[in-house]
Formats: structure tokens, sequence, C-alpha cells
């Protein structure tokens, strides 16, 4: 099913789940027993994370430098079809600009579509997109031409020239950002930029995580403003160590409000109590104010977004 069509569906806001396949050579065991506690919950769809292939250097015996090419967390469209299939849960692939060209996202588009899977995360990734070496190799160079070439597809419209080419159905959410995108020059171009996403046929949004409610509240205010009208799901991440004080807002882009950081720099012994205590009063609210989900990126660590879920009322709820 369509995650448009869960949340038409909803009688009460969904909880949903974001993780990260594992590196190169380790077990999807640990992935699935992350999987295995959170499914009491019921989430109607898990995303999986995309990561494109990364340049390292080898110096070697002769002094000269050879340059490889290799992704570190392959497998996101096995780890899908997985969780389709032992869960019966709904994945998102995740697939991202940076690192893959037009025919290799068509290529994993028709594995998806092949697969049964409806529904695909847009976004360009970190850091840019670099330039194909090969000139008649294409890239997407934004996420709204990803959204773009994923709509065309959906009309049976391919790169090449396809007669009596088959139509997929994806739907396709789109990222945002409620502290703007850290390339923005301001939110209101962000937000601008956003709606041009919804317009080329994005179905929904999900956030970048926040700990300032605020500042959800007032992007989706000026979302609406904007004129977008699609579902807006608000991203959220538990602190729970003291690291994530520097690496949260210098991977991320996201701000720690001062109450949040002043609270760990003066008890940085229960850093992941204060995390859970933050999320879970964020979530409160967040359900009080209306919200038509919640969407917990866990990476490789469910257990403290588990304490913040089963201290609502909605989780219990869920698990009855």
């Amino acid at each position: 099913m369509k995650v448009i069509e869960h949340y038409k569906k909803a009688k009460e806001p969904l909880i949903s789940f974001e993780i990260i396949p594992p590196k190169r050579g380790g077990s999807v065991q640990h992935v699935f027993d992350s999987l295995d506690l959170v499914m009491q919950f019921k989430p109607p769809f898990i995303d999986v994370t995309s990561h494109a292939a990364e340049a390292y250097y080898e110096e070697l015996s002769d002094g000269n430098i050879k340059r490889h090419i290799k992704r570190k967390r392959p497998g996101t469209i096995g780890l899908c079809a997985a969780i389709k299939h032992r869960y019966g849960v709904d994945p998102v692939p995740h697939l991202v600009c940076k690192g893959f060209t037009k025919e290799e996202t068509e290529d994993a588009l028709i594995e998806l579509n092949y697969l049964g899977i409806d529904n695909v995360l847009a976004i360009r990734g970190d850091n840019g997109t670099p330039k194909p070496i090969r000139k008649d190799r294409s890239i997407n160079e934004y996420a709204i031409d990803l959204v773009r070439q994923i709509k065309k597809m959906n009309e049976g419209v391919y790169l090449e020239d396809l007669i009596d080419a088959a139509q997929t159905n994806f739907c396709v959410g789109v990222g945002g950002y409620p502290e703007k995108h850290f390339e923005a020059p301001n939110l209101a171009w962000d937000i601008k930029r956003l709606k041009e996403k919804v317009d080329a046929g994005a179905d929904y949004i999900v956030t970048q995580m926040f700990y300032d409610n605020d500042a959800f509240f007032k992007f989706v205010d000026d979302c609406k403003a904007e004129g977008i009208k699609v579902p807006i799901i608000p991203g959220l991440k538990v602190v729970t160590t003291t690291r994530h004080m520097k690496s949260l807002p210098s991977t991320f882009h996201v701000n720690l409000p001062n109450e949040l950081a002043d609270a760990i720099s003066k008890d940085p012994e229960h850093v992941k109590d204060i995390g859970i205590e933050w999320t879970t009063k964020q979530c409160k609210e967040l359900l009080d104010k209306g919200v038509p989900g919640l969407h917990f990126y866990i990476m490789a660590n469910p257990k403290p977004v588990i304490d913040v879920i089963e201290s609502l009322p909605l989780g219990q709820s869920l698990k009855v």
C-alpha cells in the first residue's frame, strides 16, 4: 500500500521508523533484531536509507596512490524486499541523487516495481552531487529532478523511447527542513523549492529531525501559506550520547535548544534519560497539535525510541 493511502485510512496518528542497512560485510540479523522490537507498534511503513559509493585512496608499495570506489552500506533494495516479505510492512527505500546516474536510478525503480514496492523517498543526498565520469551518463542534480524521473516512469516514460512501456505506480515522498536546508539562503526560499517538488508530484513530506517544536509548527504554517497541501510528517531522533551535541548539528545541520543543551552539559551521565524525556515531551505536543504521524530515526538502536513511544497513550493503544 502507498504511504499516502496509509495516512488517508488512518483513524489515529501513525508511527513509522527509519533504519540504516548494515555496513558491507555486516550481518543483517542486527537489523531484524531491531525491527522485531518495534513491530509491536504496528508501523505501516519502514524507511530504509541509501548510501552512494564513496572514494577512498590506497598508498601502494611503489609510492603511487590508487583510488577506489565502494559503497559502505549496500543492500537497500534487498533489505526492503526482506522487510516486505518478513513482516508484511511496506518498505520505503531512499533514492538519492548523489553518486547515482539516471540510468542506475531507472534500473533500481524497475527492480522495486518488480518486487511490488510502492513507495520511494526522493532526496538529493548529502554534500551535493558529483559529476558523472562518462559523458554518456546523466544525473539527477536535485531532488526535484529525481521526483520528475519517478513520475515520468509512472506515466510509462523511460529514459529511452520504449514501445508499450509499462507504467509504474510509485508514491513519492520528499524531505523537508523545519530549520531550512543548510544550502538555502533562508527558510522562505527553501519552502518555495519544496513547493516545486510537490508540484512536480511529491505525495508527502517527512522532515529532517528537529528539537524545537515551534520551528516545526512555523514550518508547517509557512508550507500551508505557500500552498502545500500534502501531509507533513515530523521526523524525530532521540539524543542518547554527549557526542550528539556536536555530531547532530554538524552532520544534519539542526539546532539543539539551549534548554536541552544545558541539561545535557550539567548532567552528562544521564544524557539518554534527558534525551528520552525531551523527545517524549515533543511527541505529546505534536500529537496534541494533530500531526498525522511520528517518524522516528532509530538507525541501529531502537530502545530509546521504544521508551518514548511506550510513554505515549498512542503507543499503548497501538500495542493493544
